[in-house]
């Protein structure tokens, strides 16, 4: 506080320092000022100087105290300080309703997005049983996989506008895993049929306490690059393991082109697509984003792990069953 007060009243301190060079310089050469004593006028000009700023300190210190502890009283203030907070007040007031004026758009633009993806999702329903009847089998399933790119598109554009407000929008409760991760392998199936991929599920027969839509939209994200990245006739693996601290890991590995090393510590990042993703138009760079945002959100890790041209393995840890009782008073 001392050091505060010092640089605050610095112009004061060189004006007295100014003075008392002008003085004595005036006592050496003034010869009518010869019996006077150099000494006791310094001494007693620094003496009351250090008095009257010791009083300010005091002082000073004091009102600022008293504003931080409670309202401002504007009797504490000097003329030129309300003029400050005056001043200050206004601006404050033309921020404020700015920033209320751009919530506003904001959230308009929102409810635009989602009734639109909400209209978006009837003919998209409407196209997957058309898609369904269509013979020969071999179209349909390019056909399916089309759709499923589009759904994804949609799923994440909806999920990026409730993220800001997922807080209101999860519900925790117990949530088995397998039936979570089937549900995905099962939307996914044509894409996988497709590429002549594998899924191999093991220990899946948990139950873990969390929102299940958003934890379904996570697993979503990973694994349509686990089929996406992973090659021809592969195999993907979705299994559970435990750490030495007990939480429980989900694990989806694939067998694919792999990340790499200089890509790994971006891929959660805003529209990031990578070294591979740039080699393709349908990487979007939002998928991971979203999922690292979300998983954050609901108290979730993310891990990955990857070498190139071997494959790639994302990891989700879930908290301790205390850690979301703490978090939410369950």
């Amino acid at each position: 506080m001392i050091g505060l007060f010092l640089k605050e009243r610095r112009a004061w301190i060189l004006f007295f320092l100014f003075l008392q060079i002008w003085l004595n310089g005036l006592f050496f050469i003034d010869s009518g000022l010869s019996k006077v004593s150099i000494l006791y006028v310094n001494i007693m000009n620094f003496l009351l100087f250090f008095l009257f700023i010791l009083w300010r300190y005091v002082k000073e210190t004091k009102q600022l105290k008293a504003i931080c502890e409670q309202p401002v009283n504007r009797e504490l203030l000097s003329p030129f300080q309300q003029k400050y907070i005056d001043h200050f007040q206004k601006q404050y007031e033309r921020l404020e309703e700015s920033f209320q004026q751009m919530k506003i758009e904001v959230l308009e633009q929102q409810d635009e997005v989602l009734a639109w993806v909400h209209e978006m999702k009837s003919p998209m329903t409407a196209m997957k049983l058309i898609v369904e009847q269509v013979e020969p089998y071999a179209l349909r399933e390019k056909i399916e996989k089309e759709w499923i790119r589009l759904f994804l598109l949609l799923d994440q554009k909806i999920h990026e506008t409730r993220l800001s407000t997922i807080e209101k929008d999860n519900r925790l409760e117990k949530v088995c895993l397998e039936t979570v991760v089937h549900q995905q392998i099962k939307d996914f199936r044509s894409w996988c049929i497709e590429k002549g991929i594998g899924v191999e599920t093991k220990s899946l027969d948990e139950t873990v306490t969390t929102d299940a839509k958003w934890l379904g939209f996570i697993i979503r994200q990973i694994f349509s690059n686990a089929v996406k990245y992973s090659r021809e006739n592969s195999e993907i693996h979705i299994f559970t393991t435990r750490d030495p601290k007990g939480h429980l890991l989900l694990h989806i590995q694939d067998f694919g082109v792999g990340i790499r090393a200089e890509d790994l510590p971006r891929i959660f990042q805003r529209s990031y697509t990578g070294t591979i993703g740039r080699e393709t138009t349908a990487a979007t760079g939002m998928g991971l984003y979203l999922a690292r945002e979300a998983a954050e959100k609901l108290g979730l890790t993310l891990k990955v792990e990857s070498q190139v041209d071997v494959g790639t393995t994302f990891t989700i840890q879930f908290p301790l069953e205390n850690q979301y009782i703490q978090s939410y008073g369950m």
